[in-house]
């Protein structure tokens, strides 16, 4: 058997798999080289580049098993997987409290205007205290859209900084929100409520430019959103001009809608956007999952759930 991993995952998933099959590394190939390289591959071992469609499922001619490192499998097939009997497994909640914790530093970040201060000091060299008055987080109100596992991390830590949480989450009963210590709300109340919002939700149809012009007029002009999710959910374009404008105080970000376009991940990669120009925004890229951490709790998962559907001993 041929296991192909094709993203940095943690290196135990090599180690224990190769006790069992031939395992190869290619970092993110294309779609093109991913269909080259499939065709006598047993295991494929990724995290979300590049999307999993129908062409690589049928170039996949021995594949059994898809070891997703993260959440979201919007990027695979799965319905085809399936129909082709190839088991997909992802690695749900591992990786909540790494991301939970970026988006607190996020919000902690922006609104203390850390993240200029330091250019000022460092790039300037600069010492003007005076330049930066912040915001405390105690006494504001969090508003989260995907109260999962994730969600409710972020909200837990929240409230021991001191604030209020209220939350969207159309799919979980009321005993969730009420052990949670968070208010359910629609997007649109919470989203008139909050001084902080963050995202913890899947980007499909329902979710893509879900803050756009319209959306984001409805906040307050100070508010902060943050995404830790997807790129797409929020509409780049009508949050630039919302920034320069004055219309929400800030925007903090792990991810974009183009984070490949450029070439993305590879050495060298060019990127940019008009959101650069914006001091209120904050960005990062793509880092929620990534601490040593929360890597090794994945790579258990995924090396057991592997093992189990091979039935390896």
């Amino acid at each position: 058997m041929k296991c192909l991993i094709i993203d940095a995952v943690h290196s135990a998933i090599a180690e224990e798999l190769g006790m069992y099959m031939e395992v190869q590394t290619k970092m993110l190939p294309t779609q093109d080289e991913l269909k080259a390289l499939i065709p006598d591959v047993d295991v494929l071992i990724m995290r979300v580049d590049p999307a999993i469609n129908k062409d690589i499922l049928d170039a996949a001619a021995n594949l059994k098993v898809i070891g997703v490192c993260s959440v979201g499998l919007n990027h695979v097939d799965t319905k085809y997987a399936e129909e082709k009997g190839i088991q997909v497994f992802n690695a749900p909640g591992l990786n909540g409290n790494a991301v939970a914790e970026l988006t607190i530093s996020k919000m902690l970040d922006i609104s203390r205007g850390t993240m200029v201060a330091n250019h000022d000091v460092k790039v300037l060299k600069q010492w003007d205290k005076y330049k930066f008055v912040g915001r405390e987080l105690r006494g504001k109100t969090l508003g989260v859209l995907g109260f999962g596992r994730i969600g409710q991390r972020v909200g837990e830590i929240a409230r021991v900084f001191g604030m209020k949480v209220v939350a969207y989450d159309p799919y979980l009963p009321a005993e969730i929100f009420e052990k949670n210590e968070a208010t359910s709300m629609s997007i649109a109340d919470l989203c008139a409520v909050s001084d902080f919002v963050t995202i913890h939700l899947p980007l499909n149809d329902e979710t893509r430019n879900m803050f756009n012009a319209e959306s984001i007029g409805k906040m307050k002009n100070d508010a902060v959103v943050l995404n830790m999710a997807r790129g797409g959910i929020v509409n780049e374009q009508d949050m630039y001009e919302a920034l320069v404008a004055g219309k929400i105080g800030g925007y903090a970000t792990d991810v974009m809608e183009n984070e490949l376009a450029a070439g993305g991940l590879t050495e060298g990669a060019g990127f940019d956007s008009p959101l650069f120009q914006c001091d209120n925004f904050i960005v990062s890229p793509h880092i929620g999952a990534q601490t040593v951490d929360a890597s090794y709790d994945i790579g258990q998962h995924i090396i057991g759930k592997v093992k189990g559907a091979l039935n390896l001993q």
